[in-house]
């Protein structure tokens, strides 16, 4: 049997998940770019074979397992589709250590300067607009970041991965932060 596999290939017994990581229990390659509909496809295949209900009836070790099993995969579907979570998971996948948060070089001036820069925007907009802005430019550079990241992967540059995470985590927060904002600025009209 295959690592990873939930189903004994001569038995077809449900098995327990196993330490199959997200990529293989889902049958999608390790890398940062991940196919969506392939994910989604996966995922929803695996779910109705895996799902409890469809083992009510049989041993509770075989409970147990359908169980298990549900719940590793819908953990590594959460993980992979998410661009922030995939990118520290493949990470520490190639060895980097990096914080649960998503940042390691908090101390990145770089990334520090732009953070209180967009911020400082955002604390300035008056208007739903200068909100939309500052939304907009968010949005935008979180999109770049997304695609340095893929660039970096593929190129093994495991510095620039952690520098990007923390950046993704910082824009993916200011994002946050202005849905915040837009909902204040309309307690006020």
């Amino acid at each position: 049997m295959t690592a990873g596999e939930p189903f004994c290939a001569s038995c077809k017994a449900v098995q327990p998940p196993g330490q199959a990581d997200h990529f293989l229990r889902l049958g999608l390659d390790r890398a940062y770019d991940v196919d969506e509909a392939a994910l989604e496809k996966s995922y929803f295949r695996m779910q109705r074979q895996l799902h409890p209900d469809r083992f009510a009836t049989r041993t509770a070790r075989e409970k147990t397992f359908s169980q298990s099993q549900a719940t590793s995969l819908n953990d590594a579907y959460e993980t992979l589709k998410d661009p922030l979570e995939r990118a520290v998971y493949l990470a520490r996948l190639m060895g980097l250590n990096v914080l649960k948060e998503g940042c390691n070089a908090l101390n990145d001036p770089v990334i520090l300067m732009e953070a209180m820069e967009m911020r400082e925007a955002l604390a300035e907009a008056e208007t739903a607009e200068d909100v939309r802005d500052v939304t907009e430019r968010a949005q935008g550079e979180i999109a770049d970041c997304e695609s340095e990241l893929s660039q970096a992967f593929d190129t093994g540059d495991l510095e620039r991965v952690a520098t990007l995470i923390t950046r993704l985590k910082y824009l993916r927060k200011l994002a946050d932060e202005t849905r915040f904002r837009r909902a204040q600025l309309r307690g006020v009209n």
